[in-house]
This record gives C-alpha cells, structure tokens and sequence, in this order.
C-alpha cells in the first residue's frame, strides 16, 4: 500500500431533521483508505455505515440531511462541494456497488444502457468504444455472452448475475475507490464467495481501494485488511484484521463475534445475543452509547462520561473505559471459529454440488 492515503475522513458527521428531534447518524467518524487496501465496516443495521459512505458523495436527501466535517479523495475536499461539481466524482472517482441489485437496477431499462450511462458521462468515448468497453466489463464479472446480454432488463438474470452487473456498473469507469455495501447479502454462499473472489481480483487489476460494508463477519474475516466496528454512529473499534479476529477488545465487538452461529456445533444449544437494542438516533444515552447493553459496565461512570477512541496497542482501537479480559477476548475468537483465509469459490462450488447430489437437487444455486 502507498504512504498517501487516497481517501481520508475527518470528523464526519451526518445528521438528519426529524419530527422526534435532531437524529444523529454518524458522529466524529474518521479513517483513511490506501490504494489496494480493502476497509471493512460491520455492525449491526442503524449504525450509521452505509449513511456514512454515501453521505462522502451527498447521496442522501439534502435536506433534511446535513453533513459536516472533511472528505479528502486525494487533493479533494468532497464536503464542501455543490451537487454539480460532485457529479463528476461521483461513479468516476468513486464507484458504488449497492445494496440489493433487485431495487438498483431500473427495470424498465436494459443494463447495458444502465452499464453506459456513467461512462457516457465522464468517458470521452465513442459510441462503439462504451459498447465495447460494456461488454469487456460483462465479461470480467463472469456474465456469459455479454454482447448478448447488454439488451436484456433486470429481470433476465439470477439474483447472482444481477449482482455482477451493479459491480460492472461501480467499476465502469475505473474509480479511485469502490463502496461495496451489502454486496453479498442474500446470496447463496457459493455466490457469496464468487462475488469475495471477483472483487478482490478486480482490485488487484485496477489498484483501487475498497469499502466493504457488511454484517456478516465471516466475509470480512476473509478479505479486509482494516476492519472498523461501528455502534450508534461511532467507530467503537478499530484494528488490523488478524489482530481484531484474534483478541476483541470492546464489549460490543466481542458480542457480536459471540452470536455467529457454527456450522456442527452441538455443544452451544443456545446462540448467544446482545440484550436490548441500539439506541435511537434521536434519543442517545448520555456516557457511553453502548453502556445500556454491556456486559462490563460501571453505571457510575459510563451512564455519564463518553469514552474517547483510545489506542491500546499497535493501532488497535478501543472506544472504551475497560479492555474485556484477555481470557474472555480469546474465548470469544475461539468460539467463533472465523477462518482469515478467504474461501475459494471453486472449493465453496464443489461443496456445494455434493450437498446437492445428496440431496438429489444436484449442485445449482
């Protein structure tokens, strides 16, 4: 990875008015991505990450939306930028995969009019130049036929295939970056690990970085470098992949590595949750955000101070008054038994095939 980063954020923070109050999404979020790195987000739904990338590039409604604080692609501030201007940011320099191909691709278009429409905008090429530049995109996604498919709507491809043509259309015109938000939810695991695996081969042809938004932990054990953990707005965590996976240090982080479900495991009888629920936006605790449902509180402190994001070691990140003990951090990596390396889509196929052989389906997703 080069020194410079080609994105940082800087006290991010993005709001909305709402007839219940102020609600605050993001609050004082930073980080920086570098070329060929892949940063990962996770949390749970309310957290605040997809608003955060889209709110880089102003994709959220303005007004009621606010957003404050510094966005720098390269030499660039994005904050402070009128709609006119940031659209020629967005989809050149910054590519977006989002989530559910069901409801972000037009249906009453075919994709290839879809794939082209941003390359007609910030490319300088001809007609039959797009065309084929279209179909070279199909065809790295793994589309068969491309240059027969470009005239097909949505409706004529798999949940899979739709996938691969909102990825073509985020890579369209070679961004800097690419915000991959859900970008395998919903799809049957040996999809799951062919989309893994296509990103990551793109991003080492193209050398761009990539934000990958999700809840499910095993993918990201396999394909970030950098993993942030947000909890109401708030990175509550922060840590290189290998360092998070093996020794959690925030109660939140720890509870979530706690409640995956593991295959053949038939000594947990029950899977284990957090008690209650994130907070509203609109009616934050006061202290620490996260103190209501953990597991390690001291009422008297964390119901009335907020904890600041504070380095314990190495870069690893905490937003916390307490580490949780180093026994309790290693048990919960332990149980949760996530594999760093990332699946291999024809191994995650085969697997597939024979579960469907035994089941008499055969191998098709």
């Amino acid at each position: 990875m080069a020194d410079d980063p080609i994105l940082s954020v800087r006290d991010l923070h993005v709001s909305f008015r709402t007839k219940r109050g102020l609600a605050r999404v993001v609050r004082g979020l930073d980080y920086d991505l570098h070329a060929g790195e892949t940063l990962a987000i996770v949390g749970e739904s309310g957290s605040g990450k997809s608003v955060s990338t889209l709110a880089m590039t102003k994709l959220i409604p303005m007004p009621p939306g606010q957003v404050s604080g510094e966005v720098w692609l390269g030499d660039d501030d994005l904050v402070p930028l009128s709609e006119k201007h940031l659209l020629h940011y967005r989809g050149r320099r910054i590519g977006y995969v989002f989530q559910d191909p069901m409801t972000s691709l037009n249906p009453v278009h075919p994709i290839g009019r879809q794939l082209t429409e941003g390359m007609r905008y910030h490319l300088e090429l001809s007609d039959e130049e797009i065309r084929e530049r279209a179909i070279d995109l199909l065809q790295k996604v793994g589309i068969p036929s491309p240059e027969k498919r470009l005239d097909d709507y949505p409706h004529q491809f798999s949940g899979g295939m739709r996938q691969r043509v909102v990825i073509a259309i985020g890579l369209s015109c070679d961004p800097e970056v690419l915000v991959a938000d859900e970008a395998t939810t919903a799809l049957d695991v040996t999809t799951q690990a062919q989309i893994v695996e296509l990103i990551g081969r793109l991003q080492d042809e193209l050398g761009m970085g990539v934000i990958w938004i999700t809840h499910d932990l095993g993918v990201v054990a396999g394909i970030a470098d950098r993993v942030l953990v947000m909890y109401a707005g708030q990175v509550v965590e922060a840590a290189d992949v290998d360092a998070l996976y093996a020794r959690p240090r925030h109660p939140y982080t720890v509870g979530l590595m706690r409640s995956l479900p593991v295959l053949g495991d038939l000594e947990r009888r029950d899977l284990a949750s957090i008690p209650g629920l994130p907070p509203s936006p609109t009616a934050l605790p006061e202290g620490c955000a996260f103190h209501p449902r953990c597991a390690f509180r001291d009422d008297d402190r964390c119901a009335t101070e907020a904890p600041p994001l504070r380095d314990i070691g190495d870069g690893h990140l905490i937003r916390s008054f307490y580490e949780v003990p180093e026994e309790i951090a290693q048990e919960a990596a332990a149980e949760a038994r996530i594999e760093i390396e990332p699946p291999d889509a024809d191994d995650v196929g085969d697997a597939a095939a024979e579960v469907g052989s035994r089941s008499g389906r055969g191998g098709e997703t």
